[in-house]
């Protein structure tokens, strides 16, 4: 028995977010399909996280553990892509030890958060980015990203019913300007709350208005209070981008 770690990207926009759910399209599901058929029987996925609807992936991190010990990495990465629909692409697989787990063996996650940043729509970009066409300062936002970094109780930015504890580390948060119409946020963490990138982003942007002062977020943080947060920034710009581990590279 092997067991693979697949570095994976899909495009969420089609998929009822990546884990398995009863009578939806998930990124998890069409995954252990197409384990299905290569191994003729079911095959059962572990993930570095959970993305919500609309969320894309680039660097998700699954394991799986193979009966078919005659199968390399290599040969493996091109079973599934054989076997996998077009918005679904695995950029790469590690043979790995029977105990790893792309959950807890994860030393840091980093997410992108895209936004659009023009007078007018770009259909061609409007499944991968969030059109704000409101101006936004960039030095502001960093200003109040800065009380975000390091371990906080997070519970301001959770939504919906998480019972893990919302104490969380936030190792960095890069917010650039690429070119002139689109702006990068960069967030890096070990592990975090459901939908708490987004809700982040969508506290920053206020700020980037100046709707908020940079020091609101640390008064948002500090009241551990969902009701107090701005609305969160939508799924589309989102993608989780890498995952960390000391077993290989991604």
């Amino acid at each position: 028995m092997k067991r693979f770690a697949a570095v994976v990207a899909y495009d969420g926009t089609d998929f009822f977010g990546f884990q398995v759910q009863p009578n939806q399209r998930t990124v998890q599901g069409v995954i252990e399909d197409a384990l299905f058929k290569i191994h003729k029987q079911e095959v059962r996925t572990d993930a570095a996280g959970r993305t919500d609807t609309g969320v894309h992936g680039y660097g998700q991190v699954v394991a799986f553990n193979s009966s078919l010990d005659r199968l390399s990495a290599e040969t493996m990465k091109d079973a599934l892509n054989a076997n996998l629909p077009a918005d679904v692409y695995v950029r790469k697989v590690h043979e790995v030890g029977k105990d790893f787990s792309p959950r807890f063996h994860a030393k840091r996650r980093i997410y992108h958060y895209y936004i659009l940043n023009t007078p007018e729509p770009d259909l061609f970009k409007r499944r991968y980015t969030w059109w704000f066409p409101y101006q936004l300062d960039i030095e502001k936002m960093r200003q109040g990203a800065k009380f975000l970094i390091g371990e906080h109780d997070f519970a301001a930015f959770r939504t919906g019913k998480d019972d893990r504890t919302t104490i969380r580390t936030i190792t960095s948060i890069r917010i650039l300007r690429l070119k002139k119409d689109v702006i990068l946020f960069r967030v890096e963490g070990i592990s975090f709350l459901r939908r708490m990138v987004r809700n982040i982003v969508g506290a920053l942007v206020r700020v980037g208005t100046e709707s908020l002062s940079p020091e609101t977020v640390k008064l948002i943080l500090e009241s551990k209070d969902r009701s107090k947060l701005p609305s969160s920034a939508p799924p589309q710009g989102l993608v989780l981008y890498k995952v960390l581990f000391n077993e290989f590279e991604t």
